[in-house]
């Protein structure tokens, strides 16, 4: 039965009001802390479609508000639980404006990369310095689910309906837009902790199927989903180190399972077995931006092929929880790199001062990747 079916035989009018925003109890995380307050579209039509189909597409669940945010903010919804967004490096490199620091340090042509998720408005972390909107985010799945054909059609698509406007843009390379029109890498780091997809693996087959080349950007949250992954790759494996201890990592990230720690620590253990691997660390002041040594005893033991120090910038929601007085300077995160390095050796092999990164590079992994086709 459809929803207008059934808000007529509840007597209830098909044509509501937008739905208003029902602020409920915190979401809570481990250890009872209290964190960024659950936000739940509620409207008699939300409630009965949820009821009567516990299957309901996620971007349904999300009020038309937030939908509409989203949208403003350059998101163009696949199927039910995914999204694009042109990155500002792949509009800047299509108009010959710079690249972003990934080509300069792996070789990413800007102008060919997917800004995706798979998971949009799920995450079981509530970090201080993410830029999303984590309000909505749901800590597990549930829902209907796209399977990977759907999800790299879908993306390909959007993204390409994004970018049509370039082609009468007088500034626009050409020859990079036409190769535009060809993706050839997915970014799958746009919102949302992409692990907690379950046919994550299936994704990066169905890429690698396409000859398409994928960085996979996890929280390590979910080390089951880790080992699945090693028998089916990305071109890159990601993993961020928010913290240099527990301590840090509950006040900072304030997760919302019980064990956090330890299951991030489960899948960190395994790092080592992918053939290409990075750690990031988003340096945050008065957060993270903190104890060297306790960094580099725990990245001793994972033993990454490349480690990205980067610099928090204060953009989208993070501003209101940290703004720019968490803002480290360039050659703040510089130095930071140098102590952290003075203990583990690794080789400076690059940096990039408008995205605030310096690369640590343990010198033995071909630091550019092939994209010949």
């Amino acid at each position: 039965m459809l929803l207008p079916d059934l808000l007529h035989k509840f007597g209830a009018s098909a044509s509501l009001p937008p739905a208003p925003v029902f602020k409920g109890e915190f979401c809570g995380g481990a250890n009872n802390q209290e964190t960024e307050l659950c936000i739940r579209p509620f409207s008699p039509a939300f409630a009965l479609e949820i009821l009567l189909n516990p299957s309901t597409p996620f971007f349904l669940m999300i009020s038309e508000a937030t939908r509409a945010a989203l949208y403003s903010q350059g998101y163009r919804f696949v199927g039910n639980h995914s999204a694009v967004k042109t990155c500002l490096w792949c509009a800047n490199a299509l108009r010959s404006q710079g690249t972003c620091y990934k080509h300069r340090f792996y070789g990413i042509n800007s102008w060919r990369c997917v800004q995706m998720t798979p998971a949009l408005g799920f995450c079981n972390y509530r970090c201080e310095w993410c830029w999303r909107d984590i309000s909505y985010a749901e800590k597990e799945w549930h829902g209907e689910m796209d399977s990977p054909k759907e999800i790299v059609d879908g993306c390909i698509e959007e993204h390409k309906k994004l970018l049509t406007g370039f082609k009468g843009f007088e500034k626009t390379d050409m020859q990079r837009f036409r190769e535009a029109m060809n993706p050839k890498h997915f970014a799958i780091s746009l919102s949302g902790e992409p692990t907690l997809y379950p046919e994550l693996p299936a994704l990066i087959k169905e890429l690698d199927s396409r000859n398409i080349t994928s960085f996979v950007v996890s929280n390590a949250s979910q080390p089951e989903m880790i080992k699945k992954l090693l028998e089916t790759q990305p071109t890159q494996m990601y993993f961020t180190l928010p913290a240099p201890n527990n301590e840090t990592f509950t006040t900072s990230c304030h997760p919302l399972e019980e064990n956090s720690w330890e299951r991030m620590m489960e899948s960190f253990a395994m790092l080592k077995k992918f053939n290409r691997s990075v750690v990031r660390l988003t340096l945050t002041k008065g957060v993270n931006l903190e104890s060297p040594e306790e960094y580099a005893e725990l990245l001793q033991k994972f033993k990454p092929n490349f480690i990205e120090l980067k610099g928090y910038m204060a953009l989208g929601f993070s501003r209101k929880r940290v703004g720019p007085k968490g803002m480290p300077l360039h050659l703040e995160v510089k130095e930071f790199a140098e102590k952290l390095n003075n203990i583990l050796g690794y080789t400076p092999a690059d940096e990039s001062a408008p995205s605030r990164v310096a690369l640590l590079w343990d010198g033995k992994t071909e630091r550019m990747i092939d994209f010949s086709e």
